[in-house]
């Protein structure tokens, strides 16, 4: 496929500029493999790609931030918890089009929630990711990375969302918590460094950098309409003796808000069941990290992925209560292709 997009590139190039016309510097640069380097994703139909996320975070809530300023850090009032999912994913590519949009099929093989108590509003409750092995969805993705067709996905997690609700409605909707959001992180962001890339045909030069924006998983539903400002920089291009691989570094800092197209597994008013239910007004005060992904230039795909990052928020408590807590989320989130 890398071939074909090359070729199709200076064949539009051609066209545009009339028979034969020499080619720009940059242009040339990026075809022959020098200073700039083209990332572009690739598949063989009928070959399936196996990745295993792991989305965790250590949730830190400090009741009385203003105390903890004044007595010490090792006396505040804080409650600590966690959470983690382990999913596995297969990526089958069941229609390859080199010229345009190749369509995949994912299948989630296994889905692995792990949750404190303090982190649960309902001890012991399935996570409505759990739900997840079995379950597949098409989508469509170009050779720059960016996927066309996200409805599948969409439907799916707003299937997951329903089962995030307690049968129980004597006291209205109610929700548990649950690691959707991490869904969201994982599967809407597949080749996000990659597609990304403003000029994706003029390739990328070592230590050139580019923006995006990723979401921000949490255990709060509040959170799924803020993001995280990332700026990808291809740090280098590392030569082995089968491949080359790229490597790209990336940063994290607070968005001023996400894109309108994120999906939302929930609809309608609901009381979320725990301390997170009980909390209002959410407010990002910080968030800092950084993370690196593995490409295989040559073949086209990710081989691994690890973003870290640590979010502080704060928030309001209901009745007029006169406090700020704090909430603390220290966040890893990794991709690695199973071979």
């Amino acid at each position: 496929m890398r071939t074909i997009l090359i070729l199709v590139t200076i064949v539009a190039i051609s066209i545009f500029a009339g028979c034969n016309p020499p080619l720009a510097e940059h242009q040339k640069k990026a075809i022959s493999g020098g200073p700039k380097t083209l990332l572009t994703v690739d598949f063989q139909k009928g070959q399936p790609l196996q990745y295993r996320f792991v989305s965790s975070r250590d949730i830190d809530l400090n009741w009385e931030p203003a105390a903890g300023a004044s007595r010490g850090a090792s006396k505040r009032a804080s409650d600590r918890s966690y959470e983690s999912m382990e999913m596995v994913m297969a990526y089958t590519p069941v229609e390859v089009n080199p010229y345009g949009l190749t369509t995949i099929k994912a299948t989630c093989n296994s889905v692995k929630v792990t949750r404190s108590k303090g982190a649960s509003g309902q001890g012991g409750a399935k996570d409505a990711v759990e739900n997840l092995p079995g379950q597949s969805f098409t989508f469509t993705v170009g050779p720059t990375g960016k996927i066309e067709d996200y409805s599948q996905l969409e439907k799916l997690i707003r299937e997951l969302g329903k089962h995030a609700f307690r049968a129980d409605s004597n006291r209205g909707r109610v929700k548990d918590p649950d690691m959707i959001s991490d869904v969201i992180a994982t599967q809407w962001f597949l080749w996000d460094s990659i597609s990304s890339i403003p000029n994706p045909a003029e390739g990328v030069a070592a230590k050139q950098s580019w923006k995006s924006r990723l979401s921000i998983p949490a255990p709060m539903p509040v959170m799924l309409q803020k993001a995280r400002e990332v700026t990808y920089t291809l740090d280098e291009v590392r030569r082995t003796e089968k491949e080359r691989l790229a490597v790209i570094k990336s940063s994290y800092r607070s968005a001023e808000s996400a894109l309108q197209n994120w999906p939302m597994p929930y609809s309608g008013s609901f009381q979320m069941a725990g301390t997170f239910g009980f909390l209002r007004s959410y407010r990002v005060m910080d968030l800092q990290g950084q993370g690196e992904e593995i490409f295989n230039i040559d073949a086209g795909r990710v081989e691994q992925r690890s973003q870290r990052y640590q979010v502080q928020l704060e928030a309001s408590l209901p009745m007029g209560i006169s406090a700020s807590p704090q909430v603390t989320i220290k966040q890893t989130l990794t991709m690695e292709l199973q071979k």
